[in-house]
This record gives C-alpha cells, sequence and structure tokens, in this order.
C-alpha cells in the first residue's frame, strides 16, 4: 500500500471526544497542509500517527504495515515511529552540542559511527546551522534552536515529517530558511509531509492537499487550489475568509 490510512479512528479525553474519523488517507510522497481553528484537534491527528497517543479504537496502516492503535506495544510500535521525523512548536534541546542534538537519533538506530559525521553535517548544512555544530544547543535562540529541530528530523531521512506549526514562533528569515529545507526535502526526497499551520498563506504556498479540522473532524479534504479557491462546505468557507465560526 502506498498510502497512510487511518481507519475508525476514536480518541477521548473523559467523556469528551477530541478527534473521529472513519477514514484518513495521505498519499506517499505527498505534502499535506492542515488547518483548522485552536482545539479543532489537529495536534492529536498528528500524535496519534506520530504513535506518541493511543486512541480509544483505530487503525494506522503505515506504508503497508497495518498496526491496531489501541492494543498497540511500545516494542511493536517503535520499529515505525523511528521512520517518522516530527518537529514542535516548542522544540526541545537536550544539554549537549548542537553535533549530538542531531546525531542521537542516528546512535539510538545503532547507526555506523563512522557514517554519523557527515549524516549529522549534511542536515546542518541543509539548515544553515553547520557553523554552530560545536555550540551548546540549549545557548541557540528560538529560531537557531528551530532549525536545529528540524535537522534532528530529517537526519535519518524519514518516510513522513510531521510537523506541528514549526515556524509559528519564527521570524521571516528563520521562516524562510525553514520553508526552503522542507520544500527542498519533499521534492528530492519525496518526503511525505503532514503540516499543521495558522498561516493559511503559508498552506497555500507549500501544500499540495490540504484538510480542515474542525471539531474534532475532517470537514474537507481537497488539492489546495479547489481547497482555498471553492471550499465545498460553508464552514471551510467562512474560514477560509477569516470569519468568525462556531
Amino acid at each position: 500500500m502506498k498510502r497512510l490510512e487511518l481507519h475508525n479512528l476514536k480518541v477521548s479525553y473523559g467523556q469528551r471526544t477530541v478527534l473521529q474519523a472513519e477514514r484518513i488517507a495521505f498519499e506517499r510522497g505527498r505534502f499535506y497542509g492542515v488547518v483548522g481553528p485552536s482545539g479543532s484537534g489537529k495536534s492529536t491527528l498528528l500524535r496519534i500517527i506520530n504513535l506518541l497517543e493511543k486512541p480509544q479504537t483505530g487503525t494506522l496502516h503505515f506504508f503497508g504495515t497495518e498496526l491496531d492503535l489501541a492494543s498497540l506495544s511500545y516494542q511493536k510500535g517503535l520499529p515505525i515511529q523511528r521512520q517518522m521525523g516530527y518537529v514542535a512548536q516548542k522544540p526541545a534541546m537536550f544539554q549537549a552540542t548542537v553535533f549530538d542534538n542531531v546525531a542521537l537519533g542516528l546512535r539510538y538506530r545503532k547507526r555506523d559511527k563512522k557514517a554519523i559525521r557527515p549524516l549529522v553535517m549534511d542536515a546542518l548544512e541543509l539548515v544553515e546551522m553547520a557553523s554552530l555544530a560545536n555550540q551548546r544547543a540549549d545557548t541557540l535562540s528560538g529560531g537557531e534552536a528551530q532549525r536545529v529541530a528540524l535537522a534532528r528530523a530529517l537526519v535519518f531521512e524519514p518516510a513522513l515529517l510531521l510537523l506541528d506549526e514549526p515556524t509559528a514562533s519564527l521570524d521571516p528569515y528563520n521562516i524562510s530558511i525553514f520553508e526552503r529545507v522542507i520544500q527542498t526535502i519533499h521534492q528530492e526526497r519525496q518526503t511525505t509531509i503532514l503540516m499543521i499551520t495558522h498561516n493559511l498563506p503559508q498552506a497555500r504556498r507549500l501544500a499540495e492537499s490540504c484538510l480542515f479540522v474542525y471539531q474534532g473532524e475532517i470537514v474537507e479534504q481537497a488539492e489546495t487550489e479547489s481547497f482555498f479557491n471553492r471550499p465545498a462546505s460553508p464552514m471551510l468557507q467562512d474560514f477560509v475568509l477569516g470569519r468568525m465560526i462556531c
């Protein structure tokens, strides 16, 4: 199967259902924008896919591998999780050098020691951080730290890159670098990308297809041009135009 799919998904906190979907599908090698109001379930969707949370029900088809998410063990999920890169809005930097922060994932994956250095330096070159390889990562600015987090997610060439509002707190300079890198990775490696963003122009600029998540449901999914210019649902029409939705 060349797709990433979720089936019969239900995520609840107590009596409150925060995300549910009969089926969500993503084609391999495509760039998806995920938009919607705050609290609609977007981040929960990415965390479920990244195996960071367990739903009440749900099956994940990860490019040919089927997982029952509700009963998934850590050991069974780890090989799949290691095929994904994840960048949060506020990255956590380990108290180590920039180089060691990026190398950590390769070491966990038991990559050959001789191969690690060139891979890490290539990733840091990509995000324009190679000159700071020996600096402690916890002394970086917010924009620099986010670029290191991106290098850390890309260094092992993941099949799936999950981005949760990664540029929300960045200045235009760092945004431009971040966007250039993910566009390059998508084009050159055919990496499948899911990116949550509240920046609608950014979604129009980067994504090939978009999803609108509202009140825990996938209300609409379409090619980007149609999604923004011919939204089918009244809620998406209002959201795209900046109107209040309730």
